[in-house]
């Protein structure tokens, strides 16, 4: 969700801050090369993960945060970005999608990232979707957190009263400005929401609208006084895959600002049945396969997505 804030680096324009940004990323190996790995189809896929995990937390983060103790690597958020001549599309991948983990028989997706990190997590998503993954980014609880505190907080409206003691979040109806602890507590909460997993990842789109506004505000474009430490924090806390510079991260903030506006579309993949209860993974989502065969098309083929084929 922070990837949002490498927008910033065109409106600046400086080339100084340009290469200074391409030293700063980190980057992980997350694309593999398989035997039957789908072919590229039409614009690009970028596969945006945000982590949960505690390794960077100290033991007061981890309380103050609501994280828990859970030392193992997860995934929070699983979202797929396509751009190109239609879109961009911003789809959601509910953690709870039950689905075929290579090598590892059938599980939530989350799974493929605890199991084999962001590569397997890569797989996971080309073969359930068949679309070719160009680019990974990845960020983390903490970075959330700074990214959010750095910009002085971002302004969410909560539309039905939400309290989640597993998350943290405690909030009355109504529209308010959160710091990056709240903006957590907010996107990660599910436990109270009827929803479930659909209604959070609801709240995720939510969140990255809200922090792309205040991004690409006046208060921080024109303030260097804010804008440094926004770019600083944001690109600390970001992890993509060795292939991606910083001209890649340019187009995925401005497919990232397009979304958040008019120009872009939020979706989550379909649906059949939610609250599937399965031995041995708990309660799961079944994809609807020909609603999200026929969105899945459409992105590999870079068509407008079918009106009738998300939720």
């Amino acid at each position: 969700m922070a990837l949002l804030v490498l927008v910033v680096l065109v409106v600046a324009g400086g080339v100084g801050l340009y290469v200074w940004a391409g030293r700063q990323v980190r980057h992980v190996d997350a694309l593999g090369d398989y035997a039957g790995r789908p072919a590229a189809g039409k614009g690009t896929n970028w596969l945006l993960v945000g982590s949960d995990s505690r390794a960077r937390l100290t033991p007061a983060q981890r309380k103050e945060l609501h994280v828990g103790k859970d030392v193992g690597r997860r995934t929070d958020t699983i979202m797929v970005l396509h751009s190109g001549d239609n879109g961009p599309y911003l789809v959601s991948l509910p953690r709870d999608s039950y689905l075929p983990i290579p090598g590892h028989g059938k599980g939530k997706i989350n799974e493929a990232y605890a199991d084999g990190g962001p590569k397997l997590l890569t797989r996971t998503v080309e073969e359930a979707t068949g679309l070719r993954v160009d680019h990974y980014g990845e960020v983390n609880f903490l970075g959330l957190v700074q990214v959010v505190d750095a910009l002085g907080g971002v302004e969410l409206c909560v539309d039905k009263p939400i309290k989640d003691e597993k998350s943290g979040a405690d909030f009355a109806a109504g529209c308010r400005e959160m710091n990056g602890t709240q903006a957590l507590a907010y996107v990660r909460a599910r436990y109270s929401d009827p929803a479930g997993d659909l209604g959070r990842v609801k709240r995720q789109r939510q969140l990255i609208s809200a922090v792309s506004a205040e991004m690409l505000g006046p208060g921080v474009l024109l303030n260097p006084f804010r804008l440094v430490p926004v770019l600083d924090a944001s690109l600390s806390a970001l992890t993509v895959d060795n292939g991606a510079g910083v001209g890649d991260l340019v187009g995925l903030g401005w497919s990232m600002k397009d979304v958040s506006g008019a120009g872009g579309t939020a979706t989550t993949v379909p649906v059949s049945t939610p609250g599937v209860t399965i031995a041995g993974a708990g309660d799961v989502l079944l994809w609807d396969e020909t609603r999200a065969g026929r969105l899945f098309r459409a992105l590999r083929d870079d068509d407008p997505i079918p009106t009738s084929g998300t939720n």
